[in-house]
């Protein structure tokens, strides 16, 4: 079973979708560090995709640092690294600069963008707050 949904939106190729949803389910806590991830096969087959589409998934969130490769074990969820300033606006500027464009056009405020911002985190932390105090 996959630990994670997926809703396909046309237009992004399905493997970011894929791996976006996983990291999604990573910084929820769905998925906790230590934990297996589906292996390529079976990304596979539950989400009805093509196996090399699987595999690029898996490769993206093994260059992230976000899954490691066990010999013997399988692919298992990394603990996230903090990242460091440098890092933070080199991986996120591009995406900060495109929401800000998109608040920009629909006309909302700087007040406006941060409350939806602050909205989406709090829902977020729910998951890994429940995650958390299920951990042994």
């Amino acid at each position: 079973m996959i630990p994670f949904r997926l809703v396909l939106q046309p237009g992004i190729p399905l493997h970011e979708q894929v791996a976006f949803a996983a990291k999604k389910a990573m910084m929820s806590g769905r998925l906790r560090p230590g934990e297996p991830f589906p292996s390529v096969r079976t990304l596979s087959r539950e989400l009805k995709i093509h196996v090399n589409t699987a595999q690029r998934v898996v490769a993206a969130l093994t260059q992230e640092g976000l899954l490691e490769v066990r010999p013997g074990i399988g692919t298992v969820v990394c603990q996230p690294a903090p990242a460091r300033r440098y890092d933070r606006g080199r991986v996120l500027g591009p995406e900060v600069d495109q929401l800000v464009v998109e608040a920009m056009k629909m006309g909302l405020t700087l007040e406006d963008l941060q409350e939806t911002v602050e909205e989406r985190w709090r829902r977020l932390q729910p998951e890994r707050a429940a995650a958390k105090a299920n951990q042994p």
